[in-house]
């Protein structure tokens, strides 16, 4: 007996009990179908989160105050120290540091912006004109905050295109005074809209210059300082350097500040977004292996239904390896007909989901459709390799006794 008539007497013999071999197969499908959808929901996430943080720009490093060091020896201990990040300490990385496109300093805090009757409560950000090129945020209608207002200490505000529409709605703000804490601002500028990023809504927030941001937050330190590292070769390597070694000799050959890359973020995300897609993997795959031990079950209680048909076919001439192929073929062909079909029911539902609910991030991969199919194929073999060899072992005189 040749493979294909193997495999087509194995399906005849799927085919006169369909019902049990579909409820078979459903096992599988559902197992196949929980990896495709589990692993596009992973998949999507880090799809989202990789977009989301490289939308913030390109080459971004984010220097914040305070470092967590561990000290001491045997019963060593976490210690937090904060120490303050300057308007001078940006400034003397904008001077002195040629690795890098551009600095922006940042001040940041919530405040009520008021214009007549209305009022908002929004992200304020003190900031100078350099923020655009480094965060990748531009200025629609007006200017934004130029070194001048920095330098002056003016109270100029650029709107967000939310904090614009409802305080404003189709009007023209620009000349307008708005008031933020106890300080009245005049409106120079409307952002472009932005949208969310990392579940911020951008359009939500106001930039004023930093030295007013420093007065309205009562403060001399900086919330964070982002810088703009230059392209090419090991350019973040030397800036990251570069970076370090100016605020260190700034603060007394101390290094309370933490240095944080967007490539090492990305990194970091992505490689807990991988493991986290793994993890969904693996229990969906649970669910395929139960699905092997149903064909199990069911091949096995098929070798005792066909016993006397198994003890014709070796007193006709067939041997061990005949049946064992002809078992087996049918293990593997409810396995893989599950398996295909959980792909296009698992794939059919990821890409339906998103149309349902736009913000659900749901991405099917090429590599799980191919290990969930791959998967199949070989939960067939493994679990049809024991009934199989249970009828390929049978007595002829025995079984064509059996009743």
């Amino acid at each position: 007996m040749n493979i294909l008539e193997a495999v087509t007497e194995a399906v005849e013999a799927l085919y006169a009990s369909k019902l049990r071999s579909a409820l078979t197969m459903l096992g599988v499908v559902i197992g196949v179908a929980a990896v495709i959808l589990l692993v596009a929901v992973g998949e999507g996430a880090r799809n989202y989160i990789t977009g989301e943080l490289s939308g913030l720009g390109s080459n971004i490093i984010i220097i914040t105050p305070g470092k967590l060091e561990t000290k001491g020896g045997f019963g060593a201990y976490p210690v937090g120290t904060t120490h303050k990040l300057t308007l001078n300490d940006a400034e003397a990385l904008d001077r002195r540091a040629h690795t890098l496109n551009g600095v922006a300093p940042i001040v940041l805090g919530t405040m009520t912006v008021k214009f007549m009757n209305l009022s908002r409560n929004t992200t304020v950000i003190g900031t100078w004109p350099e923020f655009q090129q480094v965060r990748n945020l531009h200025v629609e209608i007006g200017d934004f905050v130029s070194r001048e207002d920095v330098d002056a200490h003016r109270r100029v505000v650029v709107l967000g295109r939310k904090v614009k529409e409802q305080l404003f709605a189709d009007a023209d703000p620009l000349g307008s005074l708005v008031t933020i804490g106890d300080y009245r601002y005049r409106v120079v500028g409307i952002m472009q809209k932005k949208g969310h990023q990392l579940g911020i809504d951008i359009d939500d927030v106001v930039f004023i210059p930093v030295t007013s941001g420093q007065e309205l937050f009562d403060t001399d330190s900086l919330f964070e300082i982002l810088v703009q590292a230059k392209e090419g070769g090991d350019r973040l390597y030397l800036a990251e350097r570069d970076i370090k070694d100016i605020i260190i000799h700034r603060h007394a050959n101390r290094e309370d500040f933490t240095v944080t890359s967007q490539s090492a973020l990305m990194e970091t995300t992505g490689n807990i977004l991988n493991i986290l897609t793994y993890v969904l993997a693996g229990i969906a795959g649970i669910s395929l292996v139960v699905g092997g031990v149903g064909i199990m079950n069911i091949m096995l209680v098929s070798v005792k239904e066909r016993t006397r048909e198994v003890g014709i076919r070796k007193a006709l001439g067939a041997k061990q390896r005949d049946i064992l192929r002809q078992f087996l073929i049918e293990s593997i062909i409810i396995s893989l007909s599950g398996g295909i079909v959980g792909i296009l029911v698992g794939g059919g539902i990821a890409l339906s989901l998103p149309l349902i609910f736009p913000s659900l991030p749901m991405t099917v991969s090429t590599w799980s459709v191919v290990t969930a199919f791959t998967f199949s194929f070989f939960v067939g073999i493994f679990f049809g390799v024991y009934p199989a060899r249970q009828a390929s072992k049978l007595d002829p005189i025995e079984a064509l006794r059996y009743e």
